[in-house]
């Protein structure tokens, strides 16, 4: 749920893959930062204030993969551990239970996580051995267990070991095999599972035939890149969030133009924003709080470059507001601030890109709705 993000980025941080998943990161230390709104502790400093700048999460050095969702955070260390924090009403922390915790708290003993997404109010998490794992709520069949049962600590999606990448939409996933396949389920509203229609499923199926899938985001909408580098996507585009210059919410995937040179994707809330392999940033969607970046509050329908820059590393969009690293290490922000979730120390709404403090060693970034996560080496 990018209100989660999948960072395909440029430039591959030290200690993460090309997808943004961890790999050999020991001789990596990595901390961990918090900003923005902490309701139900959502922001893992044991306490329920908001902050407008980063505040480090503990101590440690150790983490190593990281997820914002709706009101909960997931982290992964680099020794493999699995930590949750925030509302847990669904159990979605996976904690087993359904109480609320302001603080990390582990996930079961296992050191064999490798990535972790958050849904709306569920999670789906991958091992080392390529096995896929859900919990939390499953109303809408999201958990992809064949079922409609909330569960509170992991459960195994069917006994396969070849799931690659993950992102959780609000009530649905998306995910790409290491064959090159791409599976959704859950709710199909706005047919944001790319199947052709609407309906719901309470296990994966397969969107189309290709094995060409390289990346994808999900929330309402979809975007996704393929391997020959042309973006497509599909699902709700009521405020033109799909790129296609019309709001036709569509049930498959569509092509975003044609270009070939489409790298990093985050899917927002009603928004997008993908960089190229160039480095170049573009966005499109709704831009009410100025979250496209582009110095007005005039929502588009089609991509549109944000400055003139070309050294954008990562991106991740939130519920109204956008996060991206650039390949000297810099952070920057831009878009809703009411929570002070942008990290610039106020509370004040910016529709162009603002850096966040001065430091040249952020290495990852992931956007709730109105709270940011962030790794610093």
């Amino acid at each position: 749920m990018s209100i989660r993000n999948n960072n395909l980025g440029s430039i591959v941080k030290p200690g993460f893959n090309a997808l943004g998943a961890q790999t050999n990161v020991t001789t990596f230390t990595y901390e961990l930062y918090s900003w923005g709104a902490n309701n139900f502790g959502k922001l893992g400093l044991n306490n329920t204030t908001y902050y407008s700048s980063p505040k480090q999460v503990g101590a440690l050095t150790t983490w190593g993969n990281i997820t914002a969702g709706q009101n909960q955070t997931l982290a992964i260390k680099t020794d493999g551990t699995l930590w949750s924090w925030g509302f847990n009403a669904y159990g979605q922390l996976g904690l087993g239970n359904t109480t609320y915790y302001s603080s990390p708290k582990q996930v079961g003993a296992l050191t064999a996580w490798l990535t972790v997404s958050c849904g709306y109010s569920h999670a789906m998490a991958t091992k080392t051995d390529g096995t896929l794992w859900s919990w939390g709520r499953n109303n809408a069949g999201q958990l992809g267990l064949g079922n409609t049962t909330n569960y509170s600590s992991p459960k195994q999606v069917g006994a396969l070991t070849n799931w690659y990448q993950i992102d959780c939409g609000l009530s649905s996933n998306i995910a790409i095999k290491t064959d090159g396949t791409l599976w959704s389920w859950g709710a199909g509203s706005q047919g944001v599972l790319g199947i052709g229609n609407t309906t719901y499923y309470s296990s994966p199926k397969q969107v189309g035939a290709l094995t060409t899938w390289l990346s994808v985001s999900m929330t309402s909408h979809v975007l996704a890149v393929k391997t020959d580098g042309t973006l497509w996507s599909w699902g709700y585009n009521g405020n033109g969030q799909l790129g296609l210059n019309n709001t036709t919410s569509y049930s498959s995937p569509v092509q975003v133009g044609a270009l070939t040179t489409w790298l990093s994707l985050s899917a927002g809330k009603y928004f997008s924003a993908v960089i190229k392999t160039d480095g170049a940033l573009w966005s499109w969607g709704i831009n009410a709080e100025g979250q496209l970046g582009l110095g007005s509050t005039a929502s588009k329908s089609s991509p549109n470059q944000v400055g003139a820059l070309t050294a954008w590393s990562s991106v991740s969009c939130g519920g109204a507001s956008t996060m991206a690293i650039k390949t000297d290490g810099t952070l920057w922000s831009w878009g809703y601030n009411g929570t002070g979730v942008l990290g610039l120390g106020n509370l004040t709404y910016y529709s162009s890109p603002k850096q966040v403090g001065a430091l040249t060693t952020w290495a990852k970034i992931s956007s709730g709705n109105q709270h940011t996560i962030a790794l610093k080496y």
